[in-house]
């Protein structure tokens, strides 16, 4: 779970500690004073986009830390491993992240520096924030199959991933088959300059870095002359004319003056028997080096000539021999390619057909997978809408299979074949009996998308192991009845995981275990958000202030202190 959440120079937040517990938390407060600020922080701390214009104004950055307390068995300290990412799994996790006044952003997992990516993996399996605009995302049927996969993960996910993988190589073969046919009469017309060039680079017999050799050896025969005026001049001073015989002199008297003060002159006398050695070694390899020198003006006007033909094949192929090469391997596949079209393409359409099998066997069994999860889901989601006073509405996954006419050939069908399979999903739905199911973005209320949201979250919090659930809202456009049951369902969730919830419904607020008062205050001609944990005393308060407005009367502070009465009550019964 989330234990506490520091934020410091987001929007109007200028120093915020808040702590948190498990259960259900509501987040309170008049409109506009910052409740969705702390929300923000949140989606940053799990790797969301921020800019430099969150940054309180006057300051440099803006600083979030969140610490999170979660058992050692969470998948989340295995992504910690794989990404070599140190912590203990009996230790607390803390994540911490900035944003400069440069737009620059820097965080930080258990004091380790991560990038956005990493941090974005780790966040989504920390905290799941449901906000307004996943409304808009139930609402667009292309989104349905991603809903659908992520209930029947158990089941979907590995035929999905043997799918995918069987998709990559189909489509491989498949648009290696469709260039080939699709080889225009252009290509033909280059088949002529291919042989060329093949010929030119064949016909030069070329080796990997023999022009750098070759540029190495020119160097030294073009100054044969003077290399060996250089070394023969060297060796005679050091072998020729008495230089290592003098060294040779010195040794002699020091080993003779060594036997009266063998600590004074032993070092010495060892270096300079040393050093004699290394120069007669030196010596001897300064006279078989002078002995190979090579005059050859022929070979060197074999050499320019080698270089002046390399020369000329990189100006047209390459900057090196390799990347000649490397070409000459390009163009020799493309004409046999082109010289043996007609047995490539049957090849590759043998290898097509049988990839295209076991890839619709991979499809299929996908499809009989979801359908079966379709049925469940459908199941369980009405199950949950009936405990949101929706007992009446009808809700089905249906599921179509993508057929195209210009889509792939198999069996006398043609299929839209997409990396996610050959499924669409939709949810329909009918409010009322006896009305037919119509696509859910056709006919659903803001305030039926609210719970039919929340419902697929409650089926959700089962499986994903998420600890931190959000939702920003989710009772917009409901009341009554509704609003204590999206009341009920928040509360049922928290025992599952860690629920937070902004709301403006006192039927919701009353049923958190914990609420948290959200407001403005003006110090020093400046505007500022401050989070109160409330207190017995101040959920009173802030109740009869949701229920009555601005004026709050002993009739609303009673109405407060009765729905705090009457949610406990309910809270026990739903155990």
């Amino acid at each position: 779970m989330l234990e506490t959440l520091s934020i410091r120079n987001l929007a109007v937040v200028e120093a915020v500690d808040v702590h948190f517990y498990p259960g259900f938390h509501v987040l309170t407060g008049e409109t506009g004073a910052g409740k969705s600020i702390i929300i923000d922080a949140l989606g940053l701390i799990a790797g969301g986009r921020g800019s430099a214009d969150s940054i309180r104004y006057g300051c440099e950055k803006a600083e979030m830390e969140a610490l999170f307390s979660l058992p050692a068995g969470h998948p989340v300290w295995e992504t910690l491993e794989r990404l070599g990412i140190g912590g203990h799994r009996e230790e607390h996790l803390v994540i911490r992240r900035e944003i400069t006044s440069l737009g620059k952003s820097t965080s930080r997992v258990n004091g380790q520096m991560v990038n956005l990516s990493m941090l974005r993996e780790i966040g989504e399996q920390l905290v799941n924030i449901h906000g307004q605009h996943e409304h808009q995302n139930l609402l667009k049927a292309e989104r349905h199959l991603g809903l659908l996969d992520t209930y029947g993960e158990a089941v979907i996910g590995p035929l999905k991933a043997d799918y995918q993988e069987k998709y990559s190589a189909f489509a491989k073969v498949e648009k290696e088959l469709r260039e080939l046919q699709e080889s225009s009469q252009k290509a033909y017309q280059m088949l002529d300059l291919y042989r060329f060039q093949l010929e030119e680079i064949s016909s030069a017999r070329l080796k990997p870095g023999e022009d750098e050799l070759l540029a190495e050896e020119r160097v030294k025969l073009s100054h044969s002359e003077k290399m060996m005026d250089s070394v023969s001049g060297a060796y005679e001073l050091l072998y020729d004319r008495q230089g290592l015989e003098s060294i040779g002199n010195v040794i002699s008297r020091l080993e003779d003056a060594v036997r009266y003060d063998e600590k004074g002159l032993r070092s010495v006398l060892d270096q300079l028997q040393s050093s004699y050695y290394q120069l007669e070694d030196a010596a001897f390899q300064l006279r078989d080096y002078r002995e190979d020198i090579e005059f050859n003006p022929a070979r060197l006007e074999e050499i320019e000539n080698r270089l002046d033909l390399i020369t000329g094949l990189r100006r047209k192929y390459g900057d090196s021999v390799e990347q000649i090469l490397a070409y000459y391997e390009q163009i020799h596949r493309e004409t046999d390619l082109l010289e043996n079209k007609d047995e490539y393409i049957e090849k590759l359409t043998v290898k097509r057909d049988g990839l295209l099998s076991t890839l619709m066997e991979a499809a299929r069994a996908l499809s009989k997978a979801r359908s079966q999860c379709a049925a469940d889901l459908s199941t369980q989601v009405e199950g949950e809408l009936k405990d949101l006073q929706m007992e009446r509405t009808s809700l089905q996954v249906k599921l179509d299979t993508l057929e195209d006419p210009r889509g792939v050939e198999y069996q006398e069908r043609r299929y839209r074949l997409t990396r996610q399979g050959i499924d669409s999903a939709e949810f329909m739905i009918s409010p009322n009996p006896g009305e037919p199911l119509r696509p859910l973005g056709k006919i659903a209320s803001g305030g039926e998308l609210s719970r039919i949201m929340l419902a697929m979250k409650s089926i959700f919090a089962r499986t994903d192991a998420i600890p931190v659930l959000i939702f920003d809202e989710v009772d917009t456009g409901v009341s009554g009845r509704a609003a204590q049951s999206i009341a009920d369902k928040l509360y049922k969730l928290s025992s599952t995981c860690q629920v937070f919830s902004i709301t403006h419904l006192p039927q919701v607020a009353c049923m958190a275990d914990h609420q948290y008062l959200i407001r403005k205050k003006v110090e020093d001609g400046r505007t500022m958000t401050e989070v109160d944990s409330l207190t017995a005393e101040g959920r009173v308060m802030e109740l009869a202030r949701m229920l009555g407005g601005v004026e709050i009367t002993e009739k609303t502070l009673h109405h407060a202190q009765e729905m705090l009465g009457l949610a406990e009550a309910s809270k026990a019964a739903i155990g």
